[in-house]
Protein backbone atom coordinates (compact mmCIF):
# COMPACT_ATOMS: atom_id res chain seq x y z
CA UNK A 1 0.00 0.00 0.00
CA UNK A 2 1.29 3.44 -0.85
CA UNK A 3 -0.54 6.50 1.26
CA UNK A 4 0.50 9.96 0.27
CA UNK A 5 -0.38 12.18 2.91
CA UNK A 6 -0.80 16.30 2.01
CA UNK A 7 1.99 15.74 -0.51
CA UNK A 8 3.41 19.61 -2.30
CA UNK A 9 5.38 20.01 -5.07
CA UNK A 10 5.96 22.67 -6.73
CA UNK A 11 8.77 24.50 -9.36
CA UNK A 12 9.78 28.21 -9.07
CA UNK A 13 11.39 29.05 -12.71
CA UNK A 14 11.81 32.83 -14.40
CA UNK A 15 9.26 34.22 -11.39
CA UNK A 16 6.23 32.01 -12.15
CA UNK A 17 5.31 28.70 -9.78
CA UNK A 18 4.84 25.31 -11.45
CA UNK A 19 2.45 23.39 -8.74
CA UNK A 20 2.53 19.48 -9.13
CA UNK A 21 1.32 18.51 -6.04
CA UNK A 22 -1.26 20.70 -4.15
CA UNK A 23 -1.82 18.92 -1.41
CA UNK A 24 -2.45 15.64 -2.01
CA UNK A 25 -4.19 12.93 -0.50
CA UNK A 26 -4.53 9.66 -1.52
CA UNK A 27 -4.26 5.66 -0.89
CA UNK A 28 -2.77 3.03 -3.61
CA UNK A 29 -3.94 0.14 -2.74
CA UNK A 30 -1.92 -3.15 -2.81
CA UNK A 31 -2.64 -5.51 -5.09
CA UNK A 32 -4.09 -3.12 -7.97
CA UNK A 33 -2.41 -2.44 -11.44
CA UNK A 34 -3.74 1.86 -10.81
CA UNK A 35 -3.28 4.00 -13.85
CA UNK A 36 -2.30 7.81 -13.02
CA UNK A 37 -3.82 9.81 -16.16
CA UNK A 38 -3.21 13.58 -17.15
CA UNK A 39 -2.53 15.67 -19.76
CA UNK A 40 1.23 16.29 -20.70
CA UNK A 41 3.24 18.51 -18.68
CA UNK A 42 0.58 17.97 -15.62
CA UNK A 43 3.49 16.04 -13.08
CA UNK A 44 2.51 12.41 -13.54
CA UNK A 45 6.29 11.57 -14.18
CA UNK A 46 7.51 14.01 -11.13
CA UNK A 47 4.90 12.01 -8.66
CA UNK A 48 6.30 8.57 -9.46
CA UNK A 49 9.32 9.82 -9.15
CA UNK A 50 8.42 11.50 -5.31
CA UNK A 51 6.67 7.77 -4.32
CA UNK A 52 10.20 5.88 -5.87
CA UNK A 53 11.81 8.63 -3.67
CA UNK A 54 14.19 9.73 -6.22
CA UNK A 55 12.64 13.21 -6.18
CA UNK A 56 11.55 15.28 -2.73
CA UNK A 57 8.55 16.95 -2.24
CA UNK A 58 8.13 20.28 -1.56
CA UNK A 59 6.15 19.30 1.71
CA UNK A 60 4.45 16.22 2.68
CA UNK A 61 5.17 12.55 3.06
CA UNK A 62 4.89 9.10 1.49
CA UNK A 63 4.32 6.24 3.49
CA UNK A 64 4.97 2.69 1.70
CA UNK A 65 4.16 -1.01 3.12
CA UNK A 66 5.43 -3.63 1.66
CA UNK A 67 8.72 -3.58 -1.06
CA UNK A 68 8.58 -1.45 -4.37
CA UNK A 69 10.73 -1.36 -7.08
CA UNK A 70 12.26 1.88 -8.85
CA UNK A 71 10.42 3.36 -11.71
CA UNK A 72 10.37 0.34 -14.37
CA UNK A 73 12.27 0.96 -17.54
CA UNK A 74 14.81 3.29 -15.82
CA UNK A 75 18.33 2.91 -16.92
CA UNK A 76 19.61 6.43 -15.22
CA UNK A 77 21.44 4.36 -12.77
CA UNK A 78 23.33 2.15 -14.63
CA UNK A 79 27.01 2.46 -14.62
CA UNK A 80 28.08 3.21 -18.45
CA UNK A 81 31.50 1.46 -17.88
CA UNK A 82 30.12 -1.79 -17.17
CA UNK A 83 28.51 -4.40 -18.91
CA UNK A 84 24.91 -4.67 -19.06
CA UNK A 85 25.60 -8.38 -17.67
CA UNK A 86 27.65 -6.48 -14.35
CA UNK A 87 25.15 -4.19 -13.97
CA UNK A 88 22.37 -6.98 -13.41
CA UNK A 89 25.12 -8.16 -10.95
CA UNK A 90 25.22 -5.43 -8.77
CA UNK A 91 21.28 -4.96 -8.85
CA UNK A 92 20.72 -8.49 -7.99
CA UNK A 93 23.10 -8.30 -5.17
CA UNK A 94 21.93 -4.78 -3.71
CA UNK A 95 18.12 -6.49 -3.55
CA UNK A 96 19.40 -9.84 -2.61
CA UNK A 97 18.10 -12.57 -5.18
CA UNK A 98 20.13 -14.66 -7.08
CA UNK A 99 22.80 -13.04 -9.43
CA UNK A 100 23.27 -16.43 -11.56
CA UNK A 101 19.47 -16.63 -12.26
CA UNK A 102 18.51 -12.82 -12.86
CA UNK A 103 21.50 -12.90 -15.29
CA UNK A 104 20.30 -15.61 -17.04
CA UNK A 105 16.54 -14.29 -17.11
CA UNK A 106 17.51 -10.91 -17.82
CA UNK A 107 19.52 -12.21 -21.14
CA UNK A 108 16.96 -13.79 -22.66
CA UNK A 109 14.02 -10.87 -21.84
CA UNK A 110 16.14 -8.53 -23.67
CA UNK A 111 17.21 -10.35 -26.57
CA UNK A 112 20.91 -8.35 -26.22
CA UNK A 113 22.52 -11.23 -27.08
CA UNK A 114 26.31 -10.51 -27.26
CA UNK A 115 25.70 -7.05 -26.44
CA UNK A 116 25.18 -8.04 -22.97
CA UNK A 117 28.93 -8.17 -22.40
CA UNK A 118 29.42 -4.48 -23.79
CA UNK A 119 29.57 -1.92 -21.47
CA UNK A 120 25.85 -0.13 -21.00
CA UNK A 121 27.76 2.78 -22.75
CA UNK A 122 28.04 1.58 -25.79
CA UNK A 123 24.09 0.83 -25.90
CA UNK A 124 21.41 2.89 -27.60
CA UNK A 125 18.57 4.30 -25.93
CA UNK A 126 16.18 1.44 -26.49
CA UNK A 127 18.94 -1.66 -25.38
CA UNK A 128 19.20 -0.06 -22.16
CA UNK A 129 15.75 -0.16 -22.05
CA UNK A 130 15.31 -3.62 -22.29
CA UNK A 131 17.75 -4.31 -20.19
CA UNK A 132 16.51 -1.88 -16.99
CA UNK A 133 13.09 -3.68 -17.92
CA UNK A 134 14.04 -7.02 -17.42
CA UNK A 135 16.39 -6.72 -14.45
CA UNK A 136 12.90 -4.43 -13.25
CA UNK A 137 10.66 -8.07 -14.22
CA UNK A 138 13.06 -10.36 -12.96
CA UNK A 139 13.07 -9.32 -9.29
CA UNK A 140 9.61 -9.95 -7.24
CA UNK A 141 8.35 -6.66 -6.05
CA UNK A 142 4.90 -6.01 -4.35
CA UNK A 143 4.16 -2.66 -6.20
CA UNK A 144 6.17 -1.95 -9.39
CA UNK A 145 6.12 1.97 -10.57
CA UNK A 146 5.71 2.15 -14.64
CA UNK A 147 6.65 4.77 -16.97
CA UNK A 148 5.81 3.62 -20.74
CA UNK A 149 7.91 1.37 -20.19
CA UNK A 150 5.50 -1.08 -22.57
CA UNK A 151 6.11 1.28 -25.70
CA UNK A 152 9.85 0.32 -25.94
CA UNK A 153 10.90 -2.21 -28.97
CA UNK A 154 9.39 -3.72 -31.72
CA UNK A 155 5.60 -4.84 -31.72
CA UNK A 156 6.98 -8.74 -30.94
CA UNK A 157 9.14 -6.99 -27.81
CA UNK A 158 6.57 -4.78 -26.66
CA UNK A 159 3.65 -7.92 -26.23
CA UNK A 160 6.30 -10.06 -24.67
CA UNK A 161 6.72 -7.03 -22.21
CA UNK A 162 2.85 -6.62 -22.23
CA UNK A 163 2.23 -10.71 -21.21
CA UNK A 164 5.43 -10.35 -18.59
CA UNK A 165 3.91 -7.44 -16.92
CA UNK A 166 0.56 -8.95 -16.62
CA UNK A 167 2.00 -11.91 -14.90
CA UNK A 168 3.60 -9.75 -12.17
CA UNK A 169 -0.18 -7.96 -11.60
CA UNK A 170 -1.40 -12.27 -10.27
CA UNK A 171 1.14 -11.48 -7.20
CA UNK A 172 1.89 -7.60 -7.24
CA UNK A 173 0.56 -4.19 -7.34
CA UNK A 174 1.47 -1.07 -9.76
CA UNK A 175 1.64 2.53 -10.48
CA UNK A 176 1.59 2.98 -14.35
CA UNK A 177 1.80 6.15 -16.45
CA UNK A 178 0.91 5.60 -20.38
CA UNK A 179 -0.80 7.50 -22.50
CA UNK A 180 -1.93 4.49 -24.38
CA UNK A 181 -5.72 4.09 -23.35
CA UNK A 182 -6.72 0.72 -24.74
CA UNK A 183 -3.42 -0.74 -22.83
CA UNK A 184 -4.84 1.24 -19.66
CA UNK A 185 -8.12 -0.53 -20.00
CA UNK A 186 -6.62 -4.15 -20.62
CA UNK A 187 -3.45 -4.07 -17.61
CA UNK A 188 -5.06 -1.46 -14.93
CA UNK A 189 -8.17 -2.12 -12.00
CA UNK A 190 -8.36 1.57 -10.80
CA UNK A 191 -7.35 4.90 -11.91
CA UNK A 192 -6.11 8.23 -10.83
CA UNK A 193 -6.63 11.56 -12.42
CA UNK A 194 -3.81 14.89 -11.83
CA UNK A 195 -5.18 18.07 -12.85
CA UNK A 196 -3.91 21.18 -11.93
CA UNK A 197 -2.00 19.72 -8.84
CA UNK A 198 -5.23 17.63 -7.54
CA UNK A 199 -5.34 13.90 -7.81
CA UNK A 200 -8.55 12.37 -8.25
CA UNK A 201 -9.13 8.81 -7.74
CA UNK A 202 -11.50 6.00 -9.32
CA UNK A 203 -11.82 2.86 -8.68
CA UNK A 204 -13.56 2.18 -11.82
CA UNK A 205 -10.84 2.46 -14.49
CA UNK A 206 -13.30 3.04 -17.28
CA UNK A 207 -14.76 6.22 -15.19
CA UNK A 208 -11.49 7.58 -15.16
CA UNK A 209 -10.61 7.13 -18.89
CA UNK A 210 -13.90 9.21 -20.09
CA UNK A 211 -13.37 11.90 -17.93
CA UNK A 212 -9.33 12.11 -18.87
CA UNK A 213 -11.11 12.10 -22.33
CA UNK A 214 -13.46 15.04 -21.41
CA UNK A 215 -10.54 16.88 -20.18
CA UNK A 216 -8.13 16.54 -22.93
CA UNK A 217 -11.15 17.16 -25.45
Amino acid sequence: MIEIVNLCKHYDMRGGRTIVADNINATFPSGKAVALLGRNGAGKSSLLNMIAGSMSPSSGEIRITGTMSWPVGFSGSFHPDLTGAQNTSFIARVYGVDTRELREYVLDFSELGQHFNNPVRSYSSGMRSRLAFGISMGIQFDTYLVDEVTSVGDAAFRRKSREVFLDRMKTSGAIMVSHNLNMISTMCDQAAILENGKLTYYEDVEEAIAVHQEQMA
